[in-house]
């Protein structure tokens, strides 16, 4: 940071980039893993022993976690010293915590993928305070200490910065968000022995994570980057904000009864789930809505058309992928026949893909620019490169989720409504599905390429004049 960069607002906002770099590193890494699997899919003894598909599997959905949380702590530590209007409060701490937030994921996951699992918990004190064993929440009990350590300096960092400065819609909805992000992290830490109890307090960090606190750093964020592209009155951008986190909220935070219908849980769950799981494609749509709304009222033409895309097509893709296609089966009649089936594949991957990683590539497609000193935007051959990528990643996860969709269906008619009554077992469905997993492998190959477009197009170097407009975008 000894280098002005006359692009960024506040020097310290320079700290957001490696934070963007490294969460895009694990992006890769977290594609190369859905790969081998798609492969493990069809080819059984593929890469075994070397790399048995639960661990690849572990990997994979590691890796989405801890790349996403990258990319939410690069967002904050760029948006909110802009919204404070004021220097970020410790630059050196982003820094000193970024690598050990680095150093901690990189550890973890060499050990996954060197370290028998069993021999991974001894290691790590595992008996002291048991944590592992869990979907998600597989990281040992000393990297999740490390998680929360990292997670309390971040929040003190922007915290500080926050207090000291402007206090907004958009940076107090982010803090909301983050601040819950850790709360509901602390859950990670309580093991029950009773099954039913676990998965009930073990959905307070997988659900409320994604369907409650992280859509308020996912809203946050496309605000930020709509007022700044369109140039709208921010006063308008900030009434819809709160609309959305407001059905975000109610609607995700009793939602969470979906994930009840089948563990022991009361039976009013199955009325509370079903219900306000109906309700939870609505802030969804709302934000497809805010965002067609904001750019048709645009005030000024931005240079960098693609972060205009991705802020699109971010909205339009969550609604299918956590709107529709968690709809499809989250009501308790339905999900009685397609729970865990490949209909849940389905509406995993574009939700996560829509809702979360196209947001960040959206704040990345914005702030790298400006990060790296190329002005606003970067030349135009480097953004039809992304935007190449931008629709290749897209509508290969499309299609991955129309093949995973399919097979859902087949499965639950084969294995769970069987015509004459005799269900046909796990593996012989599987089987059956083997069409729909070759598919899905070709559309991941495709989606690789959209990704490698989308990170080519940063080696461009050239540079974007800032037009005369740019002045009514400040905020």
């Amino acid at each position: 940071m000894s280098i002005m960069n006359p692009h960024l607002k506040f020097q310290s906002q320079a700290v957001a980039k490696p934070y963007f770099v490294f969460a895009l590193m694990l992006f890769v890494g977290q594609i190369l893993f859905g790969l081998i699997m798609g492969l493990q899919y069809v080819i059984g003894d593929f890469l075994f022993p070397l790399l048995p598909f639960n661990v690849a599997r572990m990997v994979h959905t590691n890796l989405l976690i801890v790349w996403l949380l990258f990319g939410f702590m690069g967002a904050a530590y760029y948006l909110i010293p802009e919204e404070a209007d004021r220097e970020l409060h410790s630059p050196k701490l982003a820094i000193i915590l970024f690598w050990v937030f680095a150093a901690a994921g990189v550890l973890t996951i060499l050990g996954y993928l060197f370290v028998p699992y069993a021999g991974l918990a001894e290691m790590t004190g595992n008996h002291l305070l048991p944590t592992m064993g869990r979907e998600f929440l597989e990281q040992p009990t000393i990297t999740k200490i490390g998680i929360v350590v990292v997670a309390l300096g971040f929040l003190y960092n922007v915290g500080m910065t926050l207090l000291k400065g402007r206090k907004t819609a958009i940076s107090m909805v982010m803090m909301t968000g983050l601040i819950g992000l850790a709360v509901f992290f602390l859950f990670s830490f309580y093991n029950p022995e009773n099954l039913a109890r676990d998965k009930y307090y073990w959905w307070f960090v997988v659900h409320l994570w994604v369907e409650g606190v992280w859509e308020l750093i996912m809203g946050s964020m496309l605000a930020f980057v709509l007022i700044k592209i369109t140039g709208v009155d921010r006063e308008v951008i900030e009434k819809w904000l709160y609309v959305i986190i407001a059905m975000a909220l109610i609607s995700g935070i009793i939602g969470t009864g979906h994930h009840f219908f089948w563990i022991g849980a009361p039976e009013v769950w199955l009325w509370l789930g079903s219900i306000f799981s109906a309700l939870e494609p609505l802030p969804f749509f709302a934000m497809v809505l805010f965002s067609l709304n904001m750019v048709s009222r645009r005030r000024r033409q931005h240079p960098n058309k693609a972060a205009a895309l991705w802020a699109i097509g971010t909205t339009v893709t969550a609604f299918f992928g956590a709107g529709v296609w968690g709809f499809l089966h989250t009501l308790a009649p339905v999900n009685y026949y397609t729970h865990g089936s490949q209909l849940t594949a389905a509406h995993g991957h574009l939700a996560f893909y829509g809702a979360y990683a196209m947001i960040v590539m959206t704040m990345i497609s914005y702030a790298m620019p400006r990060l790296r000193g190329l002005g606003e935007a970067p030349d135009a051959r480097a953004q039809r490169i992304e935007i190449w990528g931008f629709w290749l990643m897209t509508v290969s996860m499309v299609a991955i989720t129309l093949f995973l969709t399919a097979a859902g269906l087949v499965q639950v008619w084969l294995q769970r409504i069987p015509a004459d009554g005799a269900a046909m077992s796990f593996m012989n469905t599987t089987d059956q599905l083997a069409v729909f997993f070759w598919l899905r492998l070709i559309a991941g190959v495709f989606f690789f390429i959209g990704l490698v477009c989308y990170l080519y197009s940063f080696r461009q170097r050239g540079r974007v004049t800032v037009d005369a407009s740019a002045a009514v975008a400040a905020a």
